[in-house]
């Protein structure tokens, strides 16, 4: 099993010389991811002074390798609880595809998408989640609501992939 990765309970897995594999051929795309969710953060990081109440919450949809959505969170700024990093995600995206169907996308987030978020992620089919940190009691993985798991539901489609902790330390630092 050289190369080999796998869905487990709707979590990657990676065996043998996968790890490596996916590092090298994912360094350009993280490259790219970094610097964009970067200028997110620190887009973010200038409004904090006018936005001291949101969460430095960044996140970005990606279609063939091309941000095609991106968005930060505004809920206590704009007094709108939907105003989350990845609902403005899917919104642009949707705006600039002219179609709610965002299953050829990638959605990379600083922190796990809460449940209200995870089924807006799940309604417009996003097949694969990459998040740098988890969000516990709120999160729609992590939480004893888990969305993103989901198979009861059948409208939806099978639950996307999801992949934890990249940039995890960094996303970890926004928070504090």
């Amino acid at each position: 099993m050289p190369y080999q990765a796998l869905l487990e309970n709707g979590v990657l897995k990676m065996k043998g010389d996968c790890v490596g594999l996916l590092q090298k051929t994912a360094n350009s795309i993280l490259l790219k991811w970094q610097t964009k969710i970067m200028n997110i953060i620190c887009t973010n990081a200038l409004h904090l002074q006018n936005r001291p109440r949101d969460s430095p919450v960044g996140s970005i949809l990606v279609l063939n390798g091309e941000i095609v959505g991106e968005g930060i969170e505004g809920g206590k700024t704009f007094k709108d609880i939907t105003f989350h990093s990845e609902i403005e995600a899917v919104r642009n995206a949707r705006t600039l595809l002219q179609t709610p169907d965002l299953s050829d996308c990638i959605m990379y987030t600083t922190h796990e998408p809460c449940i209200m978020c995870s089924y807006v992620l799940r309604h417009h089919q996003i097949q694969t989640i990459i998040i740098g940190l988890a969000s516990g009691d709120i999160g729609g993985f992590s939480s004893q609501y888990p969305l993103l798991k989901d198979e009861n539901i059948r409208k939806w489609q099978k639950p996307p992939a999801v992949l934890f902790g990249i940039l995890e330390e960094e996303c970890r630092q926004l928070s504090l």
